[in-house]
């Protein structure tokens, strides 16, 4: 079967995932929107390539895709592979210190050549599945945080207007403590989604390895039941926080029972019990939910020893991933290209690319205060933001030589040359420049009369020029016009006065306004 090939970057997050967080192969497929298939074959060549992590330094991706695709060798197909009892299994996971490992090996001793062990698990949980559908879900110490909004919303009056506004109400939930984190927000939308989840793994001081949200359009792309393609800014919060995001299945609440669970304590005791309040500001409702949320994470459970805090303390906080030491910058992600002049255009504003990128598919990056391009998975131009609106932010390097020379040109500059040929020269190229929005969009005609006087001398441009000025049609065309059709040796004569205007009994002169 032929390796199947995949962008660099997924190699790299898939190498990530399976080294640094130990997830499975199936957990790195779901995060990553790839097949298991993928997924096992991508970590198989890395291990038979002697690849260690973290990759070398200098290791490009042409030097990964070379080490991980060498040319192809047939090998030998193999067989069926024995079902093993998955009833005499169950029994035996049953036992103290049994695992699912340990089977597994006892296994292949019996049966040489028989699954591997990912899809040794995989099938026991279909089979398991079939005999006990409601299975419960057993959490590891730090492994997953599960979130999502509440059903409900809080209402905010506006001190000056008196109008009332919905706060939407975001949950987060540990697995294994159950440690319980909420806050209000205007809406559901990206910015507000991301922005809730960098302030709740602030709150738990770490970061779990998994975040498990359900397939709400903000977080996936492209809802599928196997491969849920994550949105861009989102996969981007987990690679700075060095987590894997890992949707739940479509249409299967239980998948995140925790949150749910979470959600339910937060309507009932939050929302109900702030219900009769009212609140100015969503800073002030947010005091008032961690204020209780405070008190549900510290209050003792029923049935077991201790509260969410005591077990945070004890199982989930110290498993925690640390967190980066820079905190997360919001910012989208876009897909353009640059146009003929190499520059592309975000937000009415163009900023440039290496001119040799032109009609090249770019990622772009988005923040409050920067803008950064990216080809192939490598940073080709970074730019401060700018706000104004059909301006061009440049960098001299990602010019063709030609153009750096014409970026040389100032308007004082061509003001300065053209008044060596004549002041109707220089009047010309300045009332140009002034006809435009920006001067810059002047210099190529200023340029061209410049052509102009090399062709037929200073003498005859400045006539033409004069010429020009005089009839009101200071373009190029017009002057360059003048000089091939020789009106500029033609004596300039002047305007004849404009005909006074008959007295008529129909025509109201200015006196009739007065």
């Amino acid at each position: 079967m032929p390796a199947p090939r995949m962008p660099m970057k997924k190699i790299r997050d898939v190498l990530r995932l399976h080294f640094e967080l130990k997830l499975s192969r199936r957990q790195i497929a779901r995060s990553l929107s790839l097949s298991r298939d993928t997924v096992a074959v991508t970590i198989a060549r890395a291990a038979a390539s002697g690849l260690a992590w973290p990759l070398p330094d200098g290791v490009s991706d042409q030097d990964l895709e070379r080490r991980l695709y060498p040319p192809k060798e047939d090998g030998p197909a193999s067989g069926p592979h024995p079902e093993p009892d998955w009833l005499h299994l169950k029994k035996e996971l049953g036992r103290t210190g049994v695992t699912r490992r340990l089977l597994w090996e006892e296994y292949q001793a019996d049966h040489e050549g028989g699954l591997c062990y990912s899809q040794f698990c995989y099938r026991y949980r279909q089979w398991l599945r079939h005999v006990d559908p409601a299975m419960r879900m057993d959490h590891k110490a730090g492994e997953k945080l599960f979130v999502d909004y509440a059903g409900d919303t809080m209402s905010v009056i506006d001190p000056e207007t008196g109008e009332i506004r919905e706060a939407q109400l975001f949950v987060a939930v540990l697995g294994t403590s159950s440690y319980l984190y909420a806050e209000a927000t205007w809406t559901q939308q990206l910015q507000d989604w991301v922005m809730a989840h960098v302030r709740a793994l602030d709150f738990l001081g770490g970061v779990p390895k998994l975040i498990v949200p359900d397939n709400t359009r903000t977080a996936v792309k492209h809802s599928c039941y196997y491969e849920p393609s994550l949105n861009r800014t989102y996969a981007d919060l987990a690679a700075h926080y060095g987590t894997a995001i890992l949707p739940t299945r479509v249409r299967k609440p239980k998948d995140k029972a925790k949150v749910e669970a979470g959600v339910l304590h937060v309507e009932r005791r939050i929302l109900a019990k702030l219900r009769n309040r009212q609140f100015f500001s969503l800073a002030q409702l947010n005091e008032a939910i961690d204020d209780e949320v405070d008190v549900i994470n510290g209050a003792p459970f029923q049935k077991l020893e201790g509260s969410r805090l005591s077990q945070f303390e004890a199982l989930d906080k110290p498993a925690l991933l640390p967190l980066p030491a820079h905190r997360y910058t919001y910012a989208t992600w876009h897909e353009c290209r640059a146009g003929v002049n190499y520059h592309l255009e975000l937000e009415k504003h163009g900023y440039s690319v290496p001119y040799q990128l032109i009609r090249r598919k770019l990622n772009v990056r988005v923040t409050a205060s920067v803008v950064e391009v990216f080809y192939r998975g490598e940073r080709v131009a970074s730019h401060a933001r700018s706000s104004r609106a059909y301006g061009y932010t440049t960098v001299r390097e990602h010019m063709p030589s030609s153009h750096r020379r014409y970026a040389e040109w100032t308007p004082e500059r061509i003001t300065g040359w053209a008044a060596k040929v004549g002041e109707a020269t220089a009047e010309a190229c300045a009332h140009i420049m002034r006809s435009r929005p920006h001067p810059e969009h002047g210099f190529r005609a200023c340029l061209g009369i410049m052509r102009l006087a090399k062709r037929y001398g200073d003498d005859r441009t400045e006539a033409a020029c004069q010429r020009a000025l005089a009839a009101g049609a200071v373009r190029y065309k017009s002057i360059e016009s003048i000089l091939a059709r020789g009106l500029d040796k033609q004596p300039l004569l002047p305007l004849e006065p404009p005909e006074a205007i008959p007295n008529h009994e129909h025509i109201r002169g200015p006196e009739y306004y007065n």
